[in-house]
């Protein structure tokens, strides 16, 4: 090895320069991106269904499958074979150490434990077999039943095994509060105000039925199944919301029949008003089943046709596994999934006028809902013109949806461009029209934001209110850039609130995924869309958040107790498909494209597919309330990562391509 005058080697690099090098290697990424997108477009394309909607299983926790076998004891229509496939699916879930969670790799949960130990005995398991004492001496230790959360000690009561007195009261003349106050029904999130209606009558009628056993083995001291709890200081909200609450269990003493009676047919009313087409109510489970009860509580026997038509729409939630499981899904989500498909898609190369995107689009286009629902109440002059999440629910379209399709539909090169045209200029005058006081938009309502529900007694369960998030409010502002209204008020007031929420260390808060990573994810591909340059100091520390938050294998992962301890969790976990993407969406959007982070996480999806060209993912990351109900979208492993990668190979969003003239105000 020789010399040269400048003091370094004859030797020649194998692959030449370090640019060189570099070059090579971002080629060889590229071209085992293309290869993985071309797999994975193909696995994507043979998921549609014949009527072009695409749906992944939404699985959440086992309460689902407890609370619909509690429904059926206490109806009295217990059905064999769906019992023993039930408590198959519970006892699937089970943790080594008895108890249950309420997402993959989590803590055990001490509601959701009481409520499968609970069906399963339903199911038949006893007592002193190891798996439920187990479970029970768990329970035990950490607090017994009494700890439990509301919704947990409500399906108790239905059967003896908890005082009503000890619950916290909720009044059927809740229904008469004026829009304007408060703690009216419209305080509440559209989920909670579709619950928290039907309970009020089963509050008020404190039925019970027949235990078919007793558990004292899950009181901490069955000699004194509730001890007392001192009050909170009289001067707190708390305190102020406890005491409000010991008068309101002494107005059930003494209210009049006649008005009491009135209020609960006033309540039925509006149930009855919003049972959708296909028999559910909102979509989702828990508004079902207890809207289920408290008609049935009112007198509507199950041969009646709204009770029957709900009672067929739980049937259709249920997910049966190839082992004889069956699992009950909360909700589903066609609507999401299709557009989220879509998009996917496109960006993957699919051509705009392929038969299958245009399929889709009409199954989308089929789904645009023209009716006011419960949102009006706000916005009583705005026409409506959004989308659901689910197949059926009218009456609660939502924003994110809404947002997310009409970037799917501009995708699409549709062979009737102007009914296309017509569906996205009103979908963007509703987006546009629930836009809230503080520049950014909720997913349901506007102006949802009253700090009052949250702080009933009753409200344990999770979160009551639907005020704006980044994550929403990102979507629309991506979506009104798509149609040319980067230069709209309404757009820079979101910009301006999402650049302020931006939190210290770069990330964006993610409400409806988790956590920072889908924030951050959803927030800078809407900035760099609405003219906000990759040099902007917030797109660089967000950037920089995403780059120290980078797993060792390449790959992004953040957990669910993100939620609970951010110090701690924002930003970490194990390496997930979905997550990854969301990163790698967001850095490509940075102008990121040939950087080293993006190559890894590139490299990441790459030596993570399935050959079938899909991904595996156990961990959720999806979120129904933060911490509280925590959601695995399993469509969510498919649908991002192509998006990912498809704009690494593309060079970006495939806006545009398909789009028509902008839409005008």
């Amino acid at each position: 090895m020789t010399a040269t005058t400048d003091g370094s080697t004859g030797a020649r690099p194998s692959r030449g320069s370090s640019a060189t090098r570099t070059s090579a290697v971002l080629q060889d990424t590229a071209e085992a991106a293309r290869e993985a997108t071309a797999r994975a477009t193909d696995h994507l394309l043979s998921l549609q269904d014949p009527a072009g909607w695409w749906k992944g299983d939404l699985e959440t926790n086992v309460t689902m499958d407890a609370e619909d076998l509690l429904l059926r004891q206490f109806l009295g229509i217990q059905d064999p074979k769906l019992t023993e496939a039930a408590g198959r699916h519970i006892r699937g879930e089970q943790r080594e150490d008895g108890t249950w969670a309420t997402f993959y790799g989590g803590p055990g949960e001490l509601s959701t434990t009481i409520e499968a130990y609970v069906a399963l005995r339903l199911a038949g398991d006893e007592p002193d077999a190891p798996h439920m004492a187990t479970a029970a001496a768990w329970i035990r230790a950490h607090g017994g039943i009494a700890a439990a959360r509301v919704f947990t000690r409500i399906w108790l009561a239905l059967f003896g095994w908890w005082k009503w007195d000890d619950l916290p009261e909720l009044p059927p003349e809740l229904i008469y509060f004026p829009k304007w106050f408060p703690l009216s029904i419209h305080a509440f999130g559209c989920w909670a105000r579709q619950t928290i209606v039907p309970l009020t009558i089963v509050s008020a009628q404190r039925p019970v039925r027949p235990a078919p056993f007793a558990l004292d083995e899950l009181h901490a001291d069955p000699r004194e199944p509730n001890p007392p709890r001192p009050l909170a200081p009289a001067a707190s909200w708390d305190g102020l919301f406890q005491r409000l609450d010991k008068a309101l269990h002494l107005y059930h003493k003494v209210a009049l029949r006649r008005p009491r009676a009135a209020a609960m047919r006033s309540a039925a009313r509006w149930i009855v008003e919003r049972q959708e087409n296909d028999g559910c109510w909102g979509g989702i489970q828990p508004p079902a089943v207890y809207s289920i009860i408290a008609l049935h509580l009112l007198g509507y026997d199950l041969d009646h046709p709204v009770l029957r038509a709900g009672l067929e729409s739980l049937d259709r939630f249920a997910v049966w596994r190839e082992d004889g499981a069956r699992m009950i899904e909360a909700c589903q989500s066609p609507v999401w999934d299709t557009c989220l498909a879509t998009i996917a898609l496109a960006d993957a190369g699919v051509p705009a006028d392929h038969p299958q995107l245009v399929r889709a689009a009409d199954w989308m286009l089929g789904e645009q809902i023209d009716r006011p629902g419960d949102w009006s109440v706000r916005r009583p002059e705005l026409p409506s013109g959004g989308w659901a999440f689910e197949f059926h629910n009218d009456n609660y379209p939502d924003i994110d949806d809404t947002a997310e399709v009409v970037l799917a539909l501009r995708r699409v090169r549709h062979p009737d461009p102007l009914r296309v045209e017509a569906a996205v200029d009103r979908a963007v005058r509703w987006n546009a029209g629930m836009q809230s006081k503080n520049g950014a938009w909720g997913a349901f309502d506007a102006d949802n934001t009253s700090p009052f529900p949250n702080r009933l007694p009753f409200c344990d369960f999770g979160e009551v209110i639907d005020p704006p998030s980044a994550d929403v409010t990102a979507h629309v502002v991506e979506m009104l850039a798509e149609v040319g209204r980067t230069h709209d008020p309404r757009t820079r007031r979101g910009l301006a609130w999402l650049l302020a929420e931006q939190e210290p260390c770069g990330a964006w808060f993610g409400r409806w995924g988790t956590n920072y990573v889908y924030g951050t994810g959803s927030v800078l591909p809407a900035l760099t869309a609405a003219g906000i340059p990759a040099s902007h100091p917030a797109v660089r520390r967000a950037v920089g958040w995403l780059e120290r938050v980078q797993n060792d294998d390449g790959g992004w992962g953040e957990d669910q107790r993100s939620y609970q301890d951010k110090e701690g969790w924002a930003g970490r976990g194990a390496s997930t498909a979905s997550q990854t993407a969301w990163a790698l969406m967001a850095l490509l959007a940075a102008g990121e494209r040939d950087g080293e982070a993006v190559r890894r996480g590139v490299g990441r999806l790459v030596e993570t597919q399935l050959p079938d060209g899909s991904w595996d993912e156990p961990y959720f990351t999806g979120t129904g309330f933060p911490w509280d109900f925590s959601i695995n979208y399993h469509l969510y492993r498919q649908v991002f990562p192509l998006t990912a990668l498809g704009r690494y190979v593309h060079g970006g969003p495939a806006t545009g391509q398909a789009a028509g003239a902008a839409v005008g105000d």
